[in-house]
């Protein structure tokens, strides 16, 4: 809506203004700060196609006054916190709002000492968390016998859970719901891949399960993670990165006061399992919502 008041009024002003300085720049018009101020309203999609598309909104819509709506109100406390990006941190400080915000958009960066990630959706500037295989419950995952723990360069974690073999198979991870995006509907996803000699994946469904700490009301899910190639559909999805994903549920964070979202996934013990390769479970905003 904003987006179109804009362009209105640089067509009014070009068609009723005679000198030849009002019709090429419409801050002759109206304060760089109005314009800021109007641009931030919108969306960073919508900044970002103001900046190329008008030479006139250019100033204003790179202005660190419109992009620094677009980050988070708690984006400082978090950069302060990573611990990934200490000895570029001061690089990072120093970036424009714009340049800090696409940063976050394609460059995640690490929290928790390591066990968690944190990015931006491009397209609304929502929130993404990844909680890494250090970070979660993963039933015997401090047994050696069971599962083992190894760096790989796809990864963006220093560690992640390979599994050797085991009959109950079970991963739980939680969240703060009060760090997350307000009045967003998330989605869970496990982030993971298989080895050439894996087993028990296509034979049994795993359990999914979303829902808030103590709340009754669960929506479970159950899917194969490794299924044959002619089932369709076909669940889980290549991420792009090296890595599968499937989704695990959804929920709506209203305000934050939900207190801790936790997903889960198990399968009861009935067929022997290994070779999977856990990099961990992603929240984020689903269809960019």
């Amino acid at each position: 809506m904003y987006f179109q008041i804009i362009f209105k009024i640089q067509d009014n002003i070009e068609k009723e203004l005679s000198s030849e300085r009002s019709k090429m720049d419409i801050t002759f018009v109206l304060p760089a700060r109005c314009i800021s101020y109007i641009i931030s309203l919108t969306t960073p999609r919508d900044a970002s196609r103001l900046s190329l598309a008008c030479p006139a909104f250019k100033s204003a819509a790179d202005s660190d006054s419109v992009w620094e709506k677009f980050l988070p109100s708690d984006y400082k406390e978090i950069i302060s916190n990573s611990s990934s990006i200490s000895a570029s941190s001061l690089m990072i400080t120093s970036l424009s709002k714009k340049d800090l915000y696409f940063y976050l958009c394609h460059n995640p960066i690490l929290i928790n000492n390591h066990t968690t990630s944190f990015s931006l959706v491009q397209e609304t500037g929502k929130k993404c968390y990844m909680v890494g295989a250090r970070g979660l419950s993963i039933a015997w995952g401090d047994s050696p016998q069971y599962w083992n723990w190894l760096s790989l360069r796809k990864s963006r974690f220093p560690e992640v859970a390979k599994l050797r073999e085991v009959w109950w198979f079970e991963i739980i991870a939680r969240i703060g719901t009060r760090i997350l995006s307000s009045k967003t509907n998330y989605a869970a996803y496990l982030v993971f891949k298989f080895v050439k000699s894996r087993q028990g994946f296509d034979a049994r469904p795993i359990e999914f399960d979303v829902y808030f700490e103590g709340s009754n009301n669960h929506k479970r899910r159950s899917a194969l993670l490794d299924p044959p190639t002619n089932v369709s559909p076909q669940l889980s999805q290549d991420r792009g990165d090296g890595w599968t994903e499937i989704e695990m549920g959804e929920f709506f964070n209203e305000n934050g006061d939900d207190g801790t979202a936790v997903c889960k996934l198990c399968e009861s013990g009935s067929v022997q399992k290994r070779g999977i390769i856990i990099q961990g479970i992603e929240l984020r905003p689903k269809y960019g919502k």
